[in-house]
């Protein structure tokens, strides 16, 4: 606590309290990526921490520096993954170019400061891609804030932003006359987030706000099925042609709209019965909000976004290139390529007697977890209603739930081969998990801990 004043101290010595936003564009293919920049405007006040400038976690497919022109100091820097850096491993990057918008966030420098941001390499080193230099007193940085677009509110507020993670929740899809139903989704999708630990325990580390953006009419943009929207900040189904992945490309217009309130994290409630969700590392999480397993979508989708964790189911589809032969380690904390058993990732967390890798009737959870996936693309593929699909996964969600509750090594920490799309080469922490399956549990301890970590990045040590 004494590093507190000293860490305070440097921030005002650098920073101001509001936010600086540089905007670029990122463009490539499956073999090179090009940054240019757009612009560089006034975000909001800054509702980040004043003490923990520095990120230290180790998370994301990419990282930035904002260093000190004068002294070469490193000021500010975080971890990131992007649409783009999912898009580039994709079969359509083999073929096309595709550009999208991003935007990094930092504190407003009182003098000019150079921005460097930097890739992960498949060693997990990271190297620099693009750098520019951003003068805060320059004419070509704008500091006038938008017009808010939307009425802010309050869901959980437990102290100063620049103290406590900031959660920001945008409705997409509902209608004027539905922002009464925005708000009751709001409440009760983050009640389910702070039921479940370790969010539970640290709500007191959390504030919660949301913004209202009615549109015109209820529901978003769903292509396959034909039922086309122009909604405000543009949030869709069917991302990289995969139906019930829902995203928002327009980072431009969320940002704006998300610039009238404090956050650090983002989660958009989309007005919608059909099963769907996404999430993207210090980016953006989504949610259909009346599918039978909202809760599980927003609770699992926020474990990207805010955590960088991976998914470690393998049987569902997925548009990112699988099968490869050898696997980097994943910078994600919860999924191992397992290259030295000994030095695995989360040992300390392996009971003694454990093996590592950890068996698991492997086999007999695939032939039957394969032959669910079949079923729903079956379903899917003839557009069937939702409560079909929705009973379906509750026949899935029942067998799995008993076949991996009756193994050995259920509820023990080891590795467990079959994660992250990847039925062979990459391990989990447990065998079951939120970010594993639709059954009634909560984190694993490794997600858990990482979790923690992120949490302690944003908010002030009590």
């Amino acid at each position: 606590m004494a590093q507190a004043p000293q860490a305070q101290s440097r921030f005002e010595a650098y920073f101001t309290d509001r936010t600086l936003r540089l905007d670029y564009f990122h463009t490539g293919d499956a073999n090179m990526e090009i940054v240019a920049g757009d612009r560089i405007v006034s975000d909001g006040p800054w509702a980040g921490s004043r003490i923990r400038l520095l990120d230290d976690t180790n998370l994301g497919k990419y990282f930035f520096e904002v260093m000190d022109r004068g002294t070469n100091q490193i000021l500010y820097s975080r971890g990131f993954a992007s649409i783009y850096g999912e898009w580039e491993t994709t079969d359509e990057a083999k073929k096309l170019h595709r550009t999208f918008h991003e935007s990094l966030r930092f504190p407003w420098p009182k003098r000019p400061v150079q921005v460097v941001l930097k890739k992960r390499d498949p060693e997990n080193s990271f190297h620099e891609i693009w750098s520019t230099v951003v003068d805060p007193n320059s004419r070509f940085v704008n500091p006038a804030m938008v017009q808010p677009r939307g009425r802010v509110w309050t869901l959980l507020e437990n102290g100063a932003p620049q103290e406590k993670v900031d959660l920001l929740i945008l409705g997409e899809g509902y209608a004027e006359a539905e922002l009464a139903k925005f708000h009751a989704d709001a409440k009760r999708l983050v009640d389910a987030l702070f039921a479940l630990e370790p969010f539970k325990s640290r709500k007191s580390d959390f504030n919660v706000r949301a913004i209202d953006l009615p549109s015109p009419q209820s529901g978003i943009n769903r292509p396959r099925s034909g039922d086309f929207r122009r909604t405000p900040l543009r949030v869709e189904y069917n991302i990289f042609d995969t139906d019930r992945y829902i995203l928002t490309y327009d980072n431009s217009t969320l940002r704006d709209v998300a610039s009238a309130a404090p956050y650090e994290f983002i989660e958009i409630l989309v007005n919608e019965k059909k099963y769907g969700g996404g999430g993207i590392f210090n980016f953006q999480a989504t949610t259909a909000v009346d599918t039978a397993y909202a809760d599980y979508i927003f609770i699992h989708e926020f474990g990207h976004h805010f955590a960088g964790l991976a998914d470690e189911y393998y049987t569902s589809p997925v548009a990112y290139a699988t099968g490869a032969a050898e696997h980097p380690e994943p910078w994600e904390p919860n999924v191992t390529a397992l290259g030295d058993p000994a030095n695995l990732k989360w040992r300390d967390l392996v009971e003694t007697g454990t093996p590592i890798p950890t068996l698991w009737n492997k086999d007999a959870y695939d032939k039957q977890s394969w032959a669910y996936q079949a079923r729903r693309r079956e379903l899917i593929d003839r557009n069937a209603p939702e409560g079909e699909v929705d009973k379906l996964m509750r026949e899935q969600q029942d067998w799995e739930s008993k076949f991996l509750s009756s193994l050995s090594y259920f509820g023990k920490v080891g590795a467990f081969e079959g994660a992250s799309y990847e039925p062979k080469g990459l391990y989990r922490p447990q065998l079951d998990c939120i970010m594993f399956s639709r059954n009634p549990v909560a984190f694993c301890r490794v997600c858990r801990r990482a979790i923690e970590r992120v949490i302690d990045q944003y908010s002030r040590p009590g």
